[in-house]
């Protein structure tokens, strides 16, 4: 029997670098988001029971939250699905509405808070669901998470609320989150958006995304071995979360030794482009929405022609970006999705570089940080009692 491989690495030596779950789990993302689809189909008529009247209710307020990655999974989600339901969708970090509740829960607005957790028992995880139990009047909580045992999974579980637990392989094991990431995302976006809408849609995102892998792991390594210091991720609109995960992965997975920055193409140009020199890779993510990506192609023109950075890279599942080959990571099978549907094969190439990266620093990307002072489940902070 052959060997099992991810990412063009056996297992064997997978496990005796450090890096076995953290591969094995940004290689299964396919498998996962196949599989997220098929519980929520079986839970279809209780997630509707839950969720339609909410959004019949035109004042309803719709809040996603989460800590670190778990509140980029709102930055990429909010817009499109606010402009989806027609209700006010916001990406609000529970480490923003723990340290200040005053400023962003609203006691009188009808809400419905959604909280995601790998593990679910982020300490401000927690404190979030029980300060907006205080706080609002009108709440249901919608839990999304990869640990049934973890704190944050009962509070979905009362008269007001639902809990979805993905596969158990989505509670990733390695200090970064790679498929519980793209999991709560797709289960979200599936839950909001009609889950027999989106089982017409897993398959193409899901061939995508393992092609994604399949053609691009060894582009990415070689770009991980040019040894850049800094890197920039661009995106507009939910690109610019997902710009932000990139950036918190290669930080993550590195232990901090480079230098990440993210902004969309037309705020880069407002002071952060200074950012860039002779030993910047500069990454942007192509919209599929004909206009937006005429922002995102004149600031790719631009950087090429200012000849500052050392590379530029583009993703897209677009023809004519007009670079070189393995300057363009090209998606195939989803040149007319929506942007929201490239959220998903979009994250894999960055994945493959912060592993990679990791793996040239000689750290253990299963766990980078060799000081115990950041930790899967984070750890030190003190929740204050709101008088």
């Amino acid at each position: 029997m052959p060997d099992v491989t991810h990412l063009g690495l056996d297992e064997a030596t997978l496990e005796r670098l450090g890096g076995l779950w953290t591969a094995r789990e940004i290689a299964q993302q396919p498998t996962m988001l196949r599989e997220t689809q098929a519980l929520l189909a079986e839970r279809r008529e209780e997630i509707e029971a839950f969720l339609a009247p909410l959004l019949a209710r035109p004042d309803l307020r719709i809040i996603l939250t989460g800590a670190g990655t778990s509140a980029f999974i709102g930055e990429c989600l909010a817009p499109v699905l606010s402009t989806r339901l027609r209700r006010r969708v916001e990406a609000m970090p529970t480490t923003d509405l723990v340290c200040a509740p005053h400023l962003y829960f609203e006691p009188q607005t009808p809400t419905v808070l959604v909280s995601f957790g790998r593990s679910g028992n982020s300490p401000e995880s927690v404190a979030a669901v029980e300060l907006a139990d205080r706080l609002v009047e009108d709440l249901h909580h919608l839990v999304i998470t990869c640990n049934p045992d973890g704190a944050l999974a009962g509070h979905g579980r009362g008269a007001r609320g639902l809990t979805v637990q993905l596969p158990e392989a989505t509670h990733d094991r390695s200090f970064a989150m790679t498929s519980s990431f793209s999991s709560m995302t797709y289960a979200a976006l599936a839950l909001f958006s009609g889950v027999e809408a989106m089982g017409e849609r897993v398959e193409s995102i899901a061939r995508a995304m393992q092609g994604a892998i399949a053609d691009h792991a060894g582009v990415m390594r070689a770009l991980a071995d040019e040894g850049y210091e800094r890197v920039v991720y661009l995106g507009s609109h939910i690109f610019q979360g997902l710009a932000r995960e990139s950036g918190l992965k290669l930080l993550e997975l590195t232990n901090g030794a480079l230098v990440t920055m993210f902004d969309s193409p037309l705020g880069f140009r407002h002071g952060p482009k200074t950012i860039v020199n002779d030993r910047t890779l500069i990454v942007v993510f192509f919209s599929n929405n004909a206009y937006t990506r005429s922002y995102d192609l004149d600031l790719l023109y631009e950087l090429r022609g200012d000849g500052d950075a050392a590379r530029v890279v583009a993703i897209t599942a677009q023809d004519g970006v007009g670079l070189a080959k393995g300057d363009e990571i090209a998606i195939q099978g989803l040149e007319t999705a929506d942007d929201a549907d490239l959220l998903f094969p979009f994250i894999v190439a960055p994945q493959i570089f912060a592993f990679f990266q990791s793996l040239r620093l000689g750290l253990r990307p299963d766990k980078p940080n060799t000081s115990g002072t950041v930790n899967r489940v984070v750890q030190g902070v003190r929740i204050h009692e709101l008088s």
